[in-house]
């Protein structure tokens, strides 16, 4: 008797207790499935609830598998039937046809379909997940007609957080505390006044937000400004789904007819006056459009390109001081132009919990630093290469010695915690050992715990782990590099050196971390780089700051000077 190890696959919605007990239901199915053959050693359930089957993109739990199988932790996979699988023709194919190359099958149980035995199994495949893709075309069909109906009928959707409103039962009743932020934001915008004006004074008031929050954003305030709903009326299809397959939502710009219907709530303005908010807005438009062209000249710029902040977020990029030789400019974390600075903040009296800490940095200082660790790299050939050998040589490959990387293993390690975690929640509903409400609170609360780790691990960018051969690579390129040299312009770096072999530079308060990408030949700035190793930490003096001024005579001298504390990976 031959032993398989199998993988279990299911997709159900879990959004209503019906769908869930049909998930119950499934597992029940292959339990009792797997009881009858006692050649069968389970491995492991993927279960992906509440997710489309026209694409795998969207299923974590499908994705994980094809990892897991790849791994080879099965041979076998069972799923019920090829809907369940994938309703996409071509990525049906296309994955069986990976898995066939692993060495693993995939049994459909409803369909009678094995894929590495049967002659015809294939032919059989492509007639069911044809089948299985033109249901989905037909469901979208009808999705769309039952739509229709709800729209004329002034069906309202979401979960009923509106600003200015509560959802009791299935219409929407006016708050009257919220309603007066609502009326407030109207007349400010009708009066003249712009967001900036109207953030800052509802931070002064201390208006909450929807969800009771201090801080408001520019999209929180356009948000309000452009909802029909305040009039009195319901607007449908602000986004379409462009194919049925991708199940994307795209934002509707005239593509599919959008509908409007008068509403049963009572409406917080006039039309007339949401129908002159929109016409301003409409005129603001191209003025706005010419900003954001403007905006795409420093899309070109050497520092917004390689600048992190400690929190994740880039750089804008603001006129610092102006003279008749040369603009100089300084870069603000991103999050800080919807925000404000923490200083800015702390003079108008405003709460700054949240509020991203990092100050405005110089160009000034960036190229002062860059003129720095070039220096520091370059100088002394020998004492870099003796010191990279040494770096290198204390285990690149074990991450959890690399100082950049560190919070990256542990973001990383928390995001697996809690997507176990969604997974024992999952099981424990199945088994009934949790009631629904108390599956739906605590899963709210890990999605949006994975959600918020996942933009986090965003701020580390592309960086590879290292292998030993990349270790041997990065000190053959390193050699090579430094063999090379760099040729000075006006006894300085050039900038298209900086732009070739500095990856990023991450901004925190108390240091900057420069990531070096030393690689033989490269022509474009690395998209990627193998894990970094810390090199040597530097200091940017005062003198060093004065002599950079001095080089470069049409800058503004800065009245204040201090000790830039420099991180160098490699």
């Amino acid at each position: 008797m031959r032993i398989r190890k199998v993988a279990i696959y299911a997709r159900v919605s879990t959004e209503h207790e019906a769908q869930l007990s049909a998930l119950e239901n499934q597992v029940q199915y292959y339990d009792n499935l797997l009881n009858t053959h006692p050649d069968w050693i389970l491995y492991k359930y993927y279960i992906d609830e509440g997710i489309t089957g026209t694409s795998i993109k969207k299923r974590k739990h499908f994705l994980e598998m094809m990892e897991d199988a790849k791994k080879g932790r099965f041979d076998l996979i069972v799923t019920r039937e090829v809907s369940r699988f994938a309703r996409n023709t071509v990525d049906t194919l296309q994955q069986t046809r990976l898995l066939k190359r692993m060495g693993v099958e995939v049994y459909f149980t409803e369909d009678g379909i094995w894929t590495l035995n049967d002659e015809d199994g294939e032919l059989r495949l492509t007639i069911m997940a044809t089948l299985a893709q033109n249901e989905s075309k037909k469901t979208s069909t009808r999705v769309k007609a039952g739509q229709m109906v709800s729209f004329q009928n002034g069906v309202i959707y979401g979960n009923g957080n509106v600003m200015g409103y509560d959802k009791i039962g299935k219409e929407y009743v006016i708050d009257e505390v919220q309603a007066k932020v609502v009326r407030k934001i109207y007349n400010m915008y009708l009066a003249g006044e712009g967001y900036q004006k109207i953030k800052k004074q509802l931070e002064y008031d201390h208006d909450l937000t929807a969800m009771g929050k201090s801080i408001w954003s520019f999209s929180a305030i356009s948000s309000i400004l452009k909802n029909r709903l305040y009039c009195g009326q319901l607007e449908y299809r602000k986004e379409y789904v462009p194919d049925y397959l991708e199940q994307k939502r795209a934002p509707n710009n005239g593509e599919v007819e959008k509908v409007i219907v008068e509403g049963r709530h009572q409406p917080i303005i006039s039309k007339e006056e949401f129908e002159r908010v929109q016409k301003i807005m409409e005129q603001k438009s191209p003025m706005i459009k010419r900003y954001h062209k403007n905006k795409g000249v420093y899309s070109n710029d050497l520092w917004r390109r390689k600048l992190r902040c400690k929190c994740g977020h880039s750089f804008l990029k603001t006129k610092w001081h102006v003279k008749k030789e040369i603009t100089t400019y300084a870069y603000k974390c991103y999050s800080q132009n919807a925000t404000g600075t923490v200083s800015a903040r702390k003079k108008r009296g405003l709460s700054i919990e949240g509020i991203c800490p990092i100050p405005m940095v110089q160009d000034w200082k960036l190229f002062t630093m860059a003129q720095s660790v070039f220096h520091a790299v370059f100088d002394c050939k020998e004492d870099t290469i003796q010191t990279a050998e040494e770096k290198l040589g204390n285990g690149i490959v074990d991450t959890e010695k690399v100082d950049i990387l560190k919070d990256k293993v542990d973001t990383e390690e928390r995001l697996k915690r809690e997507r176990d975690r969604y997974n024992v929640l999952l099981e424990m509903r199945m088994n009934n050992e949790i009631p629904k409400e108390v599956f739906y609170a605590k899963r709210e609360e890990v999605e949006s715990k994975i959600a918020e780790l996942e933009r986090l691990l965003i701020q580390y960018g592309d960086i590879k782990e290292a292998t030993a051969e990349d270790v041997a690579d990065k000190l053959k390129n390193l050699t090579q590099v430094l063999e090379q040299g760099l040729e000075l312009e006006n006894g300085e770096f050039p900038e298209n050196a900086i732009n070739k072999y500095v990856y990023g530079v991450k901004v925190y308060e108390e240091h900057f971390e420069w990531i070096l990408n030393l690689q033989v030949g490269a022509e474009e700035e690395a998209d990627h780089v193998d894990t970094p190793v810390y090199f040597k930490t530097i200091t940017v003096t005062p003198d060093d700051q004065r002599r950079w001024f001095k080089a470069h005579p049409a800058w503004s001298k800065s009245n204040k000077y201090e000790d830039l504390k420099v991180k160098i990976y490699i």
